[in-house]
């Protein structure tokens, strides 16, 4: 199963069903089928000279081919917690790579068990790899920050804590970086964890953001999508950890650190896709496109007033 050369440069073959997904990377995701079972097919494009220059720097959050490297380097092929689907193979050319994995079936799973899987998979010893991604939510602060900042939460009753935390952003920053860093999936989610492994942790897919990182991180990304509170899901990541790894309080911090600035980004993303558009940004709040991040935020209030303490 190669991609085939249509007109000019590489294309999917026939056949191959379209799945949602992707980064910046990501030029498509398929299902086919290769040697008689199920496989995803996801094709990494590379960067062409007007992408962004961080996306050729190995240790970026958005490197483009880290997801080839890991499939590559086996690293995460029976890591503890979380694994890899299995490699079927990784073609590379001169416009991109070409990654295949056996398909697994989303089963869903609690959050209190994926949040153990995240503390098992957090003692993995992931190697010296140049490519592991190193200061995520920094990286993204950054990238913010570039563009001015949470502009649109400065028109919203929130202004004022809004404006705190992103001014004492660096600072929290700093305090996690003195937390144990530990290995992190970068991109945990249900839709990401999609299935159970034999030996009772989880198949993890999406792996372009492994590296490491604050304990906790992983799990805060995690909490924006779990329908339990954070508390609970520390206490399940804590019990998962190898002794004298971490402590509750280490963990705590990281998981709201994580949640809380990832959160506001994202709604205050969200508010700037519809503040240009006819009438008050307020009345914009129950907008479709807004009001689930909205909701993630107002779940975030004990999280935000810790901070904010």
């Amino acid at each position: 199963m190669h991609g085939s050369a249509w007109g000019s440069g590489w294309q999917p073959e026939p056949g191959w069903r379209p799945l949602p997904g992707g980064g910046p990377a990501t030029a498509g995701v398929w299902t086919a089928t290769s040697g008689g079972r199920e496989v995803v097919v996801k094709r990494l494009r590379r960067p062409d000279p007007h992408d962004a220059p961080s996306a050729l720097v190995p240790g970026d959050v958005n490197y483009w081919r880290r997801a080839a490297d890991v499939a590559l380097s086996g690293v995460v092929s029976a890591s503890p917690g979380l694994r890899e689907p299995e490699v079927v193979r990784v073609e590379e050319d001169d416009e991109g790579v070409t990654l295949v994995h056996e398909r697994v079936e989303h089963q869903d799973a609690p959050g209190l068990w994926l949040a153990a899987c995240l503390g098992r998979f957090a003692a993995t010893e992931l190697g010296d790899h140049a490519w592991l991604a190193r200061d995520q939510l920094r990286s993204r602060l950054a990238l913010v920050a570039h563009r001015g900042g949470w502009q649109t939460l400065a028109r919203t009753p929130m202004a004022d804590i809004a404006d705190h935390l992103w001014t004492h952003r660096t600072q929290w920053l700093d305090v996690c970086d003195a937390l144990p860093q530990v290995a992190q999936h970068g991109d945990p989610s249900s839709a990401n964890i999609p299935a159970r492994s034999a030996d009772g942790g989880a198949v993890a897919i999406d792996w372009a953001h492994l590296g490491r990182g604050p304990v906790g991180t992983d799990l805060g990304y995690l909490s924006l999508a779990t329908r339990e509170d954070v508390e609970p899901l520390v206490e399940a990541y804590v019990a998962a950890l190898p002794p004298g790894l971490a402590g509750a309080d280490d963990v705590r911090t990281g998981a709201r650190v994580m949640a809380v600035y990832t959160a506001l980004t994202r709604l205050d993303w969200a508010l700037a896709r519809v503040a240009d558009g006819e009438g008050a940004l307020a009345g914009k709040f129950r907008h479709p496109s807004v009001a689930p991040y909205i909701r993630a935020m107002q779940r975030q209030v004990d999280q935000i007033e810790a901070l904010l303490a």
